[in-house]
């Protein structure tokens, strides 16, 4: 029997074809993080007809999240973010299957998440070092396919926006610092990541001591957003054959 395509998607459909379009929706995505980044990706990859998601983060909003975050209205302050995020996903496709998990992900709760799987795509869209590590380190160990978001913050120019394998980034401070701890764990290669090649803006980071943060960046409107959608493109298009996760010229 022929699925059914609803009509939410006869445009995806027409993109893609009948046959792309049913691996997304049979996919499995995990997306870890869900500030300015992590809630564009994941509703990017919703939108695109992805049928199963979970959803990590364990934040609630601030109103200093209003200036670039999706879920970030005066009517969501101090509500959950993942479960703001689950009521938009689930309000865009009410077929999706969707698990929410409201915790901070780190040690072994990273290897409980990733062993609940399998997940066909991860995205890390984590702002905090060590447990950026451990779900990379994590998925690579697994064999499932990762995009990493690198900073968003201190830039402004949405041209610069690279994707690649992780290797290959550059002017970075995010990305070099994940690569060195991941030559540590002997990863040095094998994902991919959304970065930004433009200087950063001097005098836009102050220190902070908020849980799970040493510091605040400046952040625009518009570049969270930007990034999301460049790690959606990479799972989309990884979930339907177009991405090679081994070739670093991507």
């Amino acid at each position: 029997m022929e699925e059914m395509i609803p009509p939410w998607l006869e445009r995806t459909e027409l993109l893609l074809g009948k046959e792309k379009l049913s691996r997304l929706r049979q996919a499995h995505v995990l997306v870890v993080g869900l500030g300015g980044v992590g809630a564009y990706a994941a509703e990017m990859i919703c939108r695109s007809g992805v049928g199963r998601m979970t959803i990590v983060d364990a934040d609630t909003v601030a109103e200093s999240n209003i200036n670039r975050q999706l879920i970030a209205l005066r009517s969501t302050i101090g509500r959950s973010k993942a479960e703001i995020l689950a009521h938009r996903l689930q309000d865009i496709n009410p077929d999706l299957r969707l698990r929410t998990i409201c915790e901070y992900i780190r040690d072994d709760a990273t290897d409980t998440l990733l062993d609940d799987g399998p997940y066909d795509f991860v995205v890390d869209a984590i702002d905090t070092l060590a447990p950026k590590v451990n779900l990379i380190t994590g998925c690579l160990d697994r064999g499932y396919p990762v995009v990493s978001s690198m900073g968003a913050g201190a830039k402004t120019d949405p041209t610069r926006m690279e994707i690649c394998d992780i290797s290959r980034t550059h002017h970075c401070p995010l990305a070099h610092m994940l690569r060195k701890r991941l030559h540590k764990a002997g990863v040095r290669s094998g994902f991919q990541a959304v970065f930004s090649a433009e200087p950063v803006r001097e005098g836009s980071m102050i220190l902070c001591e908020e849980t799970n943060k040493k510091s605040n960046v400046g952040t625009i409107s518009y570049l969270p957003a930007v990034f999301g959608c460049g790690c959606a493109s990479v799972v989309i298009r990884g979930l339907i054959g177009e991405i090679n996760q081994n070739d670093k010229r991507q």
